[in-house]
Order: C-alpha cells, then sequence, then structure tokens
C-alpha cells in the first residue's frame, strides 16, 4: 500500500508529458515503478507492441533531465533494461520481446551487416570472415573484449574462417573494427625460401594449383598463401598468415629434394628453330651457368656435370639433362630462339646500257664467172648477179649494179648503242640467309694434256659456268633496316679473241661485291662497270687492195666503238607474316596473267600470230592486314617505278 502513492506520482508525471508524445519529443521519471509498468509505458509513448518473458519481475528508478527524441527515448529504454539484465530481441513481424540477457543470444537475435549495423544496446550478431588470419588465434582475444554481461559471445568456424560476434550494438562495431584491422596486418608478412634442386617456377605452380583446390574445397583460407617465383635466385616469396607460411615451407622442404638424372630430362620440341644448330648455343650457355651458380651435384652425378644437351634430327627436338635451376634459364633461352624469322623478297634487274658507234664501209665485185665475198657484209653478192637485192636483213646503204659480166655491191651502215636488260630475278630468303641466283650456261674448258704409252692423248677438261650470277645476304636489323651483302657477276665467251685454240676460250667477265644498308621497300642502285670496246676489221682483196687510191674500191672496212655499262638494281621487302607473303605471291602471279592476258589482246589485234596460249585463273582474293612498320607488297607496284 505504502508503494500507490509513489506509482500515481508516476503517473501523473506521463500525463504531464503527454503533450511532448505529440511532438515526438519525450522525458521520464520512475520511482520504484513495477518493471513491466516501465515495459508498458514505453509502449504506449512508442506505439510498439513488446513482449515480456514471464521470468521478468523487479522496480525501476530512473529519470532524464533533458528532453529525448524518439531515437534516443528506445534507446533510453533499451541502457533501462540492460541495467537490471534484460534484453530487447526484435521480431520480424515488427514486435520486441524483452527477455533476461542470460537467453538473449539464443532468443533469435538479428543479423546486422555494415550497412545496417545496429547501434547502441541493440543485440545484433555479425558475420566477420577473416582472410589472412586464423580466427581459432584472434577469437580468444575477442572473448575478452566483448560484452561481460552473458548476452556477448564469440564463436569462430575454421572451415570458413568466420567469426560470429553477438552482443549489443555498440560492442560488436569495436569488435568487427579491430578484427578487420588485424586482418589487414596479416597480409603484411612475407618471407623467401631458397631453393636447391627444384625449379622456383614449376614448384611455385604447384603450390598455387594446390591453394586454389583448397579453396574451392572451402578448407580453412588461413592456410592459403601466395607463392611468387623469382627466376634469377631460383627462390620462392611466400606471402601469408603465420601457420599457413608454415604448412608451405614444409610442404616446400619435401619437394626441393635431390633427385636422379633421370628425373631432370625434359624434351623440347622446336617449331621454327634447328635442333641441332640451337645445341651448341645451349651448351655453352649451360655450363656458364652451372659455374655461376654453383649447382650442387650429386653422389649418382654424371661426369659430364649433370647437363647434357642432344638434338634428335628426325623430330627437330631437343632433349636436356640438368639440373632444375639450370633447365629453368635453358627454357627461357630456347624461348627466345624458337622464333619465326622473318624472310626478304628480293627483286633484281640487271641491265646492260651500252654506247657506242659502228660504220661498215666496203665495195665487192662479182661476174658471171665468181665474185668477192667479205664475210662482214650482211648481204650476199650473189644478189647482185641474179638482180635480186633482198635488205630485209639489213640496216643501212646499200646499192648496186651488174652489167654483163661484171657487177659491184657497195654497202654502208652505220650503228648505235642500246639497252639490254640480261635478267629479272627475283628470290625468298630467310634473315641471314644467303639467296643466290643463277642463269648461263656451263662451257668446256681444257684443263690439262697427257699422251699415253700408245700415242694416244687424253685430255682433261673442267667446266665453267658463264652467265648472269647473283648472291645476296640479307640481314634485317631494328626498324626494317636490311643489311645487304651483294655479290653480282656477269660473264661470257669472247668469240672475237683470236687466241690458240689450245688455250681455250677466253671469258668477259665483270662482277660487283658490296656491302649497302637500305629500308624496307626501297630501291638501291649499283653500276659504273664500265667496258670500252673498239674493234676494226679490214677484208681486201689480195695485191688489189693494197693499191694506193684504187685499193678502196676492193676492201671492205668495219669498225666499232662501244661503251657498256652494267647496272643492278635491287628492291629489298620485309616478309613477316602470312600475309605479306600472300600479298607477294598474288603480285608475281598477277603480273603473270597481265602478261598473257596482254598477249591474247595482241593476237585479237593481230599484231602477233595466232597461237593456243592458256589464260591463268585470277587468284581468289585474300582479306589480308599489314601489321605496323611492315611494308607489304601491293599487286599492282612497280618496286623500280616508285
Amino acid at each position: 500500500m505504502k508503494k500507490f502513492p509513489w506509482a500515481c506520482v508516476a503517473l501523473t508525471a506521463l500525463s504531464l508529458y503527454s503533450g511532448s508524445l505529440l511532438a515526438a519529443n519525450f522525458s521520464a521519471s520512475f520511482k520504484n515503478t513495477d518493471i513491466r509498468e516501465f515495459i508498458d509505458t514505453v509502449s504506449r509513448n512508442l506505439n510498439k507492441t513488446i513482449l515480456v518473458d514471464p521470468s521478468v519481475q523487479g522496480t525501476v528508478s530512473v529519470r532524464t533531465y533533458n528532453v529525448l527524441s524518439e531515437e534516443e527515448y528506445y534507446q533510453f529504454f533499451l541502457s533501462v533494461l540492460d541495467l537490471y539484465g534484460l534484453s530487447v530481441i526484435p521480431m520480424d513481424n515488427g514486435m520486441v520481446k524483452v527477455v533476461r540477457s542470460s537467453v538473449a543470444r539464443t532468443a533469435g537475435v538479428p543479423v546486422a551487416d555494415s550497412k545496417n549495423p545496429g547501434k547502441g544496446d541493440e543485440i545484433i550478431t555479425r558475420v566477420v570472415r577473416m582472410e589472412n588470419v586464423p580466427v581459432r588465434e584472434l577469437a580468444p582475444l575477442l572473448r575478452q573484449l566483448n560484452d561481460a554481461s552473458g548476452i556477448g559471445n564469440v564463436v569462430h568456424f575454421e572451415p570458413s574462417n568466420v567469426l560470429l560476434l553477438t552482443g549489443k550494438a555498440s560492442v560488436v562495431n569495436r569488435l568487427v573494427d579491430l578484427v578487420e584491422r588485424v586482418d589487414r596486418s596479416g597480409m603484411q608478412r612475407r618471407e623467401i625460401v631458397p631453393l636447391r634442386y627444384a625449379s622456383a617456377k614449376e614448384l611455385s605452380d604447384m603450390l598455387n594449383n594446390l591453394n586454389n583446390e583448397e579453396q574451392k574445397g572451402q578448407n580453412a583460407p588461413q592456410l592459403a598463401t601466395k607463392v611468387v617465383a623469382d627466376d634469377e635466385t631460383n627462390s620462392l616469396v611466400i606471402s601469408g598468415t603465420e601457420d599457413a607460411r608454415a604448412r608451405t615451407r614444409s610442404l616446400i622442404g619435401q619437394l626441393d629434394r635431390e633427385q636422379n638424372n633421370e628425373g631432370n630430362t625434359r624434351v623440347f620440341y622446336l617449331k621454327y628453330a634447328n635442333a641441332s644448330k640451337v645445341v651448341p648455343v645451349l651448351t655453352g650457355i649451360g655450363e656458364q651457368l652451372k659455374d655461376k651458380a654453383g649447382t650442387p651435384k650429386s653422389k649418382t652425378a654424371s661426369p659430364s656435370g649433370d647437363l647434357n644437351i642432344t638434338a634428335d634430327d628426325a623430330t627437330n627436338s631437343l632433349v636436356i639433362t640438368a639440373q632444375p635451376n639450370v633447365m629453368n634459364s635453358l627454357e627461357k633461352v630456347i624461348d627466345k630462339l624458337d622464333i619465326r624469322r622473318p624472310q626478304v623478297l628480293v627483286e633484281a634487274i640487271i641491265a646492260e646500257v651500252q654506247d657506242g658507234n659502228g660504220l661498215d664501209l666496203g665495195v665487192q665485185w662479182t661476174s658471171s664467172h665468181g665474185g668477192v665475198q667479205f664475210g662482214s657484209t650482211g648481204l650476199p653478192i650473189s644478189q647482185i648477179k641474179n638482180k635480186t637485192l633482198k635488205t630485209a636483213s639489213f640496216t643501212g646503204l646499200a646499192t648496186g649494179f651488174f652489167n654483163g659480166d661484171f657487177g659491184a655491191l657497195m654497202t654502208a651502215l652505220s650503228t648505235t648503242g642500246k639497252n639490254d636488260i640480261l635478267s629479272t630475278p627475283s628470290v625468298v630468303t630467310l634473315d641471314n640467309k644467303e639467296a643466290s641466283f643463277n642463269v648461263g650456261q656451263d662451257v668446256p674448258v681444257l684443263s690439262g694434256s697427257q699422251t699415253t704409252s700408245g700415242d694416244n692423248v687424253f685430255n682433261s677438261v673442267e667446266r665453267k659456268t658463264v652467265g648472269t650470277k647473283l648472291k645476296i645476304v640479307p640481314q634485317i636489323n631494328d626498324g626494317d633496316m636490311i643489311h645487304l651483302k651483294i655479290e653480282q657477276e656477269v660473264s661470257s665467251v669472247d668469240a672475237s679473241a683470236t687466241t690458240d685454240a689450245s688455250l681455250g676460250p677466253t671469258f668477259n667477265t665483270r662482277t660487283i661485291n658490296n656491302e649497302v644498308m637500305v629500308h624496307s621497300g626501297q630501291t638501291v642502285v649499283l653500276g659504273g662497270l664500265m667496258e670500252n670496246v673498239n674493234k676494226q676489221n679490214v677484208s681486201k682483196v689480195p695485191l688489189l687492195g693494197d693499191l694506193p687510191l684504187v685499193g678502196q674500191l676492193f676492201r671492205y672496212t668495219s669498225q666499232d666503238t662501244s661503251k657498256r655499262n652494267l647496272m643492278v638494281f635491287i628492291h629489298t621487302t620485309v616478309l613477316r607474316d602470312d600475309d605479306n607473303y600472300s600479298a607477294a605471291t598474288k603480285e608475281k602471279y598477277d603480273q603473270i596473267r597481265a602478261r598473257q592476258q596482254q598477249r591474247m589482246e595482241e593476237q585479237k589485234l593481230g599484231i602477233i600470230e595466232n597461237s593456243d596460249n592458256p589464260v591463268l585463273p585470277a587468284l581468289p582474293s585474300q582479306s589480308r592486314s599489314t601489321p605496323v612498320g611492315t611494308t607489304a607488297p601491293s599487286s599492282t607496284r612497280n618496286p623500280f617505278k616508285e
């Protein structure tokens, strides 16, 4: 009965602040008020349904001196209940229930997250995933820092490496921030593990694959590590937690063991390089790497020092036996050597520019009984006697007469120089490989003579090739600059040379040996090999041709003066891929087809005789893309007119 006046006072105080409720501002003053009545008052003020556990009993004495907002009033309510060992649990239907804090953590506590973390004395649960630190090491520390009122709880789940934190929102959120900071600090732990026998690259790939499989199987991610290979020192850089790094070190120790030679043998199949030519290069590099690294040798090591490189020509492959660190370095060298080498299209025009003058002048006599025919003239004297002078094959002036038994043919011929294209070779060769072109004939040359015991003569004959020869060695440098080593020769047999037949023929030879630098797509010109030819032939009738004055009527004089200049035009193009090769092929194909079509047109116009000449079909067009920096031949271009 004594408590009744105080209850009236509390009710009176609440009624005095009814106006504040309309303005969403609250104030409270309770003294020895039954806790259930306190909960009921708050429920009516906040218009919220609150369920109270039957075990909740006691009285409340509390007072506010400031006006509180609705959110502050609710937090005030939670704090008062917390002081009396009670907790408020939100429900899905919008209602809340008041239970003892000792059982609150099993009474359907809502799960919060970073977007809705809760605040104040709300009871929440947060799920935190650890990436770098094992949860079993951190959980004991968190239990000491969590709420000690009985509602706080910390549970860890090792397979997923997660923490379940339950308690007041203010406490739980503080623990979540602490966990995130500790987890970030675990990422900075790294260490270097040097290897003695195993290959760093191969072992790092193996360990990373193992970690990935474990994470897929939802094993403890705290045991996962990141492994990076350092090929230069044949070491592994591992990062992760202490447990993870310890586990990885243990695996490395089991795998980094000395092996027999049979386990250090690998086969490399080459795509472009020649296996036999690569062997000497790799052998020299392997010996230097072995000496530099001080590769340890096993008791069963071969006398060659565990390094053996053999080429299999049938499969164009390399069989290498070496220690892992040496093997790893050799593999990198093989990758650099086994590349597709560019090729060079070499197009050339070998021309002879001739500048000269010639003069033929003479008189030939004939009669019905015979005549004087000079071999150097192009007209037979018999045409005068037959009165049929045919000059179709003669250029110059020719006249004659025949009277009775006598006749005469007078000729005068003047000649000038001409230009002659000797050859237009076109070849494709690899970078740094010689390309040669040869057009000519083999001329027999007497090299020796021997008389046998039976007076039989045995001659030794050698053959010399005369004609047009071209040898080019291109070397592609940076920026598609091409270094050309050129050897060019034009040779012929000198038919006018008057030498002893037993000594063999006389040869005319002109050669060019030169090295030039030219950009892909440009043309280089070589020339200046001048040859001066002065020839004078006199044919005459014996005695009569030597007579003064009248002797001119019985002589035939031929004089020829010429200068021949050999010119070589060379055009080069770098071919780096299939598109360039196809473009060059199409260009040559179209050139041949164009000549055939032109011949067909000339036959239709009657310029040349009709003949059954086939025409190649048009080459199917191909879509090509020329790489930047590469000059691709155009199907319509003429490289020597650019």
